[in-house]
Parts: C-alpha cells; structure tokens; sequence
C-alpha cells in the first residue's frame, strides 16, 4: 500500500500545474531580514502559477513566469518581529518567527570559518550562557561550481544563538553580532559563507578574473598527481620527542606517513571515564587511536587538535595511544608550543616528552617530472562565488564582513587590485555601490625576525592597507592577535569587537575611535621622517610603555637597519644615523613582528605599512 501511495505522489508531481511553490533556502524559519531596505522575496512554481505572499498585515500577488520564476518586493519596515510569512499558490507555506534588524555577509577563509565549538575551552562561559534568540546565522554550506552561478545553496537553516546551537556559530561573527546588537538593541542575522585555505579568486565573479587566467589555472589542477610512494623494508620503533617536527630530531627528506606510539598510565579515576586529548596541532593530517579503536582524525594542519575519547575506552593502568601522521611537504609532526594532554574529570595527564615512532610510507620526492596536483574545485577561479555567494545577492543586507588572505600570500601584491575588484564585484551583484565593507588585516604568524627583512605576508598586509582607498571601507588591524605557530590563533574575540567598532562608526554613525593609528602622511627633515598619523584618538602611545619598535629605514639601495623612532605628539620622528637620506620607511614589516607597539590611547594597534620618501 505504501508503495502505491508513493508511487502516486511521484506521478502526481510530474503533472502541469501541481508543482509545489518552492522558496530558495534562505528564505525560511527563522529568518533575519534587512529593516530599512526593499526586500526580494523569491521562488519557483509552476509556469503561469498564481502565487499570494500575505505578510505583516499586506498581501502581495504575482504570477510565475515562463520559467517558473516568480518574485515580490516588500517595501522597507522597521526592525521588530517575531512575524509569520504565508505564501500560498498550488501548496501553502507557512514561515514563522521571522525578525527584521541587520543582516550581515561573512566570508572569507578559514579564520572566519572557525566555530566556538573549536574554542570551546577559551570560550566555554560564553557557550554555558549562550541566550541570544535575536542573534541567528545561516551557515552556508561548503560548496564550489565552475560552470556558473547556481540559484540556491544546497542545504542550511537559520539558528539562533541559544544554548548548544551556538558551537557552530563563527567566532569572529558572533562576537561582532553580540557587540551590534548589545548596542544598537536590534536583530542581527549573519550569513557566514567561508571555506578554509581559499584563496580570493575563488570568491570573485567570472567576469572580474581574466579568462586566460581562470583556464590556465584549471588546467594545471587536472593534471594528475604523479607523485608515488613506497613503503620501507625495514622500520623498528625509535625515539622522538612531542612536540616536535621529525625533520628536527634526526629524520631527512622525509613527506610521507608516520607512526606515532606511547603507553600511557590511566589512574583509576579517569578509567572507563569520557575524556578529551588535546594535541596540540600536527602538519599536515592525523588519525589518533587508543586502545585499538579510532577516537578522530583531522585531514589537514591548520586545526587544532581537541579530540573527544568516549567513556568506556580508557583503562586503569597501560594504554596505548598511536597516531597517524601524513605530511605532504616541508617539515612533519606537532607543532610546538601547543597543548598537549588528556584530561577526564578534575584529571590531567601531560602527553609531551618521550614517544616512540617508525615511518610508515615514503613519498617520492616532487620534481620537475613527478609534480604533485591535489585538485580541489575550492581553489578554482570564481568557484566559491558561484555555489556560496550568488544565491545570496538577491537578499537584502546591511554589509560585509571578509577575513581572508592567508591563501594569497604567495603573491602579495596582486592583492592590491584582487581585494578591490572583489569588493566592487559583490557591490555589483548587491546592486549597491556603497555596500559597507569591512575587513581584518591579517596578524603576525611564523617565526620571530630580529632583523629587518623581507615578507609576503608583510606585503599583503600593505595590499590589505591600500585597499581603504575603495570608498566605505574599513580595516581592523590584527598585529597583535597572531601566534608564531598557528594560522588560526585564538584571540578571535578581539577581532570580531574590532570590527564591531569599525561598524559602529562607518555604518551606525557613533562618534567613537575605532581603528588604531592609519599612516596619513609625512615630510623629510634633513635624515629624519616625520609621520603623521590619523585615528589617533586620545594620542598616540606605545601599548607596553616601552619605546616604540619595529621601525626600519633605507636609502635607495633598500637595505633596511633598524630606526630611531620617538612620538612627537600625534606625529612619529624616525631616523637613523647611519642613513643621510632615507628613501624607505617600514613599520612592522615582517612575517611575525616582534614588538609592533604603536597604539592610540584607546588601545588600538597602529596598522603596518611601508612608503617611499619623496624629497
């Protein structure tokens, strides 16, 4: 009988004119949609179908056209709810708990992608107390298109910031959202479509990146992976240490797998108990195993390692912990300086020191004639843009928030004409020129240089900089918040109130300083460089009360030494004795810089930037 039932649906289905009206999935429970602007409401039916939109006490009517396309406008409206939506035409859809306040787009890569429930250590009160109905995201679904624009995501529902939903919220995001809201009392709904590792070209339309481009680089990601392994004769277990790469403890020209072994004493009261290792993190992807059984794996560097043991797995007494560890290139293992333990209960039993290891595979090394070609259509020209950010231009909303640029740094300076035909594009798609953009510059990562040197991520740094010349945007500087040894550091709250702030001034016109010190202009006098600076606020100071640092100078030979620099007011005097006519100034310039303390008053970090003295 069921399946006669079922066969009847399906061939009432194909028939003209009992088409059910479908709604894109943004446009669903739940949903936050823009005060103050038109809003497009949209769907698909049955050609010819009349369709009826009752909302907010009005009612609105139109036809599907020949496609089956049809759409509405709702004219502006306050923020407030909860509403209800009906939209009625061959079926009835009823949409609930619809609030209107501010929706903001945000994207970019792998540090906007990052969820509390990746921090949930540094952030656990905020989790514990998570209670926010008003604050909700739509997280948009990994996804990538290279034949063009599709007109609706795959899956994803709109969720409210309240009790265990918060562990998928980004970050970055919510603590922007918490800020907005806690100040201007309204709704706040965040559309957070991010893919980690993405470069910027990705999310940038087809008719933005240059054609020859886009084929050259799709091309070169079909080229098969050549690249073959083998697996050693003869492997015994050695020892190393954790944390700790296996290039640095006597172990060469080595990508490919190894095994990591220790036996580890579980007292009694953790036995049988649910528990949590944290290790750290490993380059490039691992499998942990205890006991024999398979607790979690991570596939590449960037995450942090916190992986959940179920109860019953741990013994009193000798357990055996063994990870796989596959490393594709440069140097393989644990990341030092991270955590590394077991805990269950009140607990903790430190995992570092002596483990013992033997190599599993060998990958042949890469060459001219054995190239290594992962594809990943997430890395493809205007795939990103076509799967995760087209079916969202139609849905009104308030800005953008974008951190990315970590996946660009291998040529930094394209950047500078990358992120503003970025921002123009989306402005176009949005149809609105002035679209708020809102960024965050990327923070120091890799090892300390005590010397003036050159960097790519300095310089995309700078490329992020120039970019404030594109009319309403902003930049939130993030020097300070990196970590040498993680891509993804943890200080993700201070970047989402920074932006807060930039938006509380460009979009909600509060008069407050909100930005640290931007480069403005200078003037040569004799061998020294006055810099004036805007946002200054209260005045410039150095954030540690130490004299300021990491300022270089050069002649025309650009090799950078090290300045003199001394705050003269809401100016910077920088020289070097050594240097009669400097050519050059850099601030900060470096991978990872070791002590960038210029700041205004407030406490906000001067930006990095370099410039070229004209006489």
């Amino acid at each position: 009988m069921m399946r006669i039932l079922a066969m009847s649906f399906l061939c009432a289905a194909c028939l003209p004119g009992l088409a059910d009206v479908k709604l894109p999935r943004l446009i669903s429970d739940g949903m936050v949609l823009q005060r103050g602007a038109d809003l497009k409401i949209w769907g698909w039916a049955s050609p010819g179908e009349a369709i009826k939109l009752e909302f907010a006490g009005k009612t609105y009517r139109m036809t599907a056209d020949a496609g089956g396309n049809w759409r509405t406008t709702l004219p502006p409206m306050e923020a407030g709810g909860p509403y209800t939506m009906t939209i009625i035409g061959e079926n009835e859809i009823v949409l609930r708990n619809i609030l209107l306040g501010d929706v903001w787009f945000c994207s970019g890569q792998s540090n906007m992608v990052h969820m509390l429930n990746l921090h949930d250590v540094t952030y656990a009160s905020v989790i514990a107390e998570a209670n926010h109905a008003q604050i909700r995201q739509f997280l948009v679904p990994a996804a990538a298109k290279l034949s063009g624009p599709v007109s609706n995501f795959t899956s994803g529902l709109w969720e409210s910031a309240v009790g265990e939903k918060i562990r998928s919220f980004s970050v970055v995001a919510y603590f922007f959202a918490k800020d907005i809201y806690e100040k201007q009392g309204i709704p706040i709904g965040i559309i957070n479509a991010s893919v980690g590792g993405t470069p910027i070209e990705a999310w940038t339309s087809e008719g933005v990146v240059d054609t020859g481009y886009v084929n050259a680089i799709n091309r070169a990601a079909a080229t098969p992976d050549k690249r073959a392994s083998f697996v050693p004769k003869a492997g015994r277990w050695r020892s190393i240490n954790i944390p700790g790469y296996w290039e640095d403890q006597g172990v060469r020209n080595l990508d490919g797998v190894v095994w990591y072994r220790r036996e580890v004493d579980i007292p009694a009261s953790m036995a049988g108990k649910p528990a949590r290792v944290f290790l750290g993190r490993i380059v490039d992807a691992d499998v942990l195993h205890i006991n024999g059984a398979v607790i979690d794996s991570t596939t590449y560097m960037y995450p942090q390692r916190r992986y959940r043991v179920p109860a019953g797995v741990l013994n009193a007494g000798k357990n055996t912990f063994l990870v796989k560890v596959t490393n594709h290139g440069g140097k393989g293992g644990f990341v030092p300086d991270k955590p590394y333990f077991i805990i269950a209960g009140r607990d903790t039993i430190d995992l570092k020191g002596t483990w013992q290891y033997k190599v599993g595979e060998v990958f042949e090394p890469v060459s001219a004639d054995n190239p290594v070609r992962r594809i990943n259509i997430q890395h493809q020209p205007s795939a990103l843009f076509n799967a995760m950010v087209a079916p969202a231009t139609d849905y009104a909303i308030r800005g953008i928030l974008w951190y990315q640029g970590e996946s660009n740094t291998a040529q930094p300076n394209a950047y500078a004409h990358q992120l503003p035909a970025l921002i123009n594009d989306w402005r176009k798609h949005w149809r609105n020129e002035s679209l708020p953009f809102l960024y965050v510059q990327l923070p120091g990562f890799m090892e300390y240089d005590y010397l003036p040197s050159e960097s790519a991520w300095a310089e995309l740094r700078e490329s992020q900089r120039q970019a404030l010349s594109v009319p309403n945007t902003a930049m939130a500087v993030a020097i300070d918040l990196g970590e040498w040894n993680d891509i993804h550091p943890g200080r993700k709250r201070e970047v989402g109130e920074r932006l807060a702030l930039l938006a509380r001034k460009l979009v909600y016109n509060e008069e407050i300083v909100a930005s640290g010190p931007m480069y403005r202009s200078h003037r040569k006098e004799g061998n020294k460089i006055m810099i004036s600076f805007s946002e200054t606020g209260g005045g410039l100071v150095t954030n540690d009360g130490k004299a300021l640092g990491e300022f270089a100078v050069a002649g025309a030979d650009k090799k950078f030494v090290w300045a003199e620099a001394v705050i003269c007011g809401d100016q910077v005097a920088v020289w070097n004795a050594a240097i009669p006519d400097p050519v050059y100034l850099r601030y900060a310039w470096a991978d990872n810089p070791v002590n960038p303390n210029l700041a205004n008053q407030e406490g906000l970090p001067a930006s990095p930037f370099e410039i070229e003295i004209k006489n």
